[in-house]
């Protein structure tokens, strides 16, 4: 069936049609010659998220793409907007029918409707609750979540506290992928974990409740900070939780007198990143975790000289002078770890839209420093390395003379 429609009744079909409980998907593509717009196609589908209904809207534009989700009583704003626009074609979806909406250059609207074979009149809508393997789900109440703020009571949650919430369980999950690797599991005994620059504490507190009570793994964890309002507000937190074996200190990285089997150092700031790898290596620790930030150490004294001129091109510009310094000072990092005697990688921890300080050195210690056995293929890539840029990174300093030692004795 086709026929004619003015302009208010192709927005009353539109609008029906999708606040329809048969409603499945709408897309709207082509020219628009309504209002200003930056879309060439939008999709709307009908979605359960968290038990409700739900309207979701993609967006795709020539450099972006773009997802929101609207309840019922908020779906009538953006879809006003979305039909303003002026779409030439709009193709729409519900459990009974297909209906296709063609506007002309003249503004002419046609439609066309057919039945669907074997239509019920009010399909359930999508799940967009697709089951997740991560460490705090989504849905379930978690006094943790709670009391941070992340979560309501019953497990929803909130919307500002979303790039929380994600990065809190990639890096859980980085926690989890290493701790058998680490042989964590069977120390028999408490697991120490020590957690350089804790901050605010949201990662300190979700590895020791990830550890202790989900994963079943006893630990004791110690939060150092230089900042004395975050300390506080982090004992205040662990108070609130009643906690056990949750420490938090004011004072500097590299003062603690802690064996931590496994160190952390997230978002440390420029050469503290350093003094906690430091502090790591001289613990002894099975396992590092690490996300730098505010690379400056390097940053003021590489230059496009020597062997390194070849780069003057890239090294003029100041962005991509930081970028290129934030690069070496972790690769110079990971290489000194493993000539420590650590496995290391540096990974992608959580998406950019989360933090834009993503990247993860991941280290799980394999070997004695000291053993003999450094591997001289790492020793000779450190040395090219500092020749290359005519620097001495601060984590040569900031380890020492062991360190300092073995890379003298492969040189020779």
């Amino acid at each position: 069936m086709e026929k004619n429609l003015d302009r208010d009744e192709m927005l009353e079909l539109i609008g029906g049609s999708v606040r329809g409980e048969a409603f499945r998907r709408a897309t709207f593509a082509g020219a628009t010659r309504g209002a200003p717009c930056e879309w060439v196609r939008v999709v709307v589908r009908a979605i359960e998220l968290r038990g409700e209904r739900h309207f979701q809207f993609a967006y795709q534009g020539a450099k972006k793409a773009v997802t929101k989700n609207f309840l019922d009583d908020e779906v009538e704003a953006p879809l006003d907007e979305l039909v303003g626009y002026g779409f030439a074609g709009v193709h729409i979806t519900t459990g009974a029918e297909e209906i296709d909406i063609r506007t002309s250059r003249k503004g002419q609207v046609h439609v066309g409707r057919h039945k669907l074979k074997g239509a019920t009149e009010a399909p359930e809508p999508e799940s967009h609750n697709r089951v997740k393997d991560v460490p705090l789900p989504e849905g379930k109440a978690d006094a943790l979540l709670e009391i941070m703020g992340i979560a309501t009571p019953d497990g929803r949650v909130r919307p500002t506290m979303r790039a929380k919430f994600n990065q809190i369980n990639e890096f859980l999950k980085q926690l989890r992928h290493v701790l058998d690797d680490a042989k964590l599991n069977d120390l028999g005994r408490d697991v120490t974990i020590l957690d350089c620059g804790c901050g605010s504490s949201y990662l300190t507190l979700a590895a020791h409740h990830y550890l202790n009570d989900v994963l079943k793994v006893p630990s004791r964890v110690v939060g150092v900070d230089v900042n004395e309002d975050v300390i506080r507000k982090s004992v205040e937190r662990a108070d609130r939780l009643g906690a056990g074996n949750l420490v938090f200190e004011c004072r500097r990285i590299g003062t603690v007198d802690v064996a931590a089997d496994i160190v952390f150092a997230l978002h440390a700031c420029d050469t503290a990143t350093d003094d906690a790898i430091a502090q790591a290596v001289r613990s002894e620790a099975r396992l590092l975790l690490s996300v730098p930030c505010c690379h400056h150490d390097l940053n003021k004294v590489i230059r496009a000289d020597g062997p390194a001129e070849v780069l003057r091109p890239v090294l003029r510009h100041g962005i991509l002078l930081q970028r290129t310094a934030d690069l070496i000072t972790d690769a110079f990092r990971a290489l000194a770890l493993r000539i420590m005697g650590y496995r290391t990688d540096v990974v992608e921890f959580v998406a950019t839209e989360h933090t834009p300080r993503n990247l993860m050195i991941r280290a799980v210690r394999t070997r004695e420093a000291a053993s003999g056995v450094t591997d001289s293929a790492h020793v000779a890539e450190y040395i090219e390395l500092k020749r290359f840029w005519r620097v001495t990174p601060y984590i040569e300093k900031v380890l020492g003379e062991p360190f300092q030692q073995l890379v003298k004795a492969t040189a020779l």
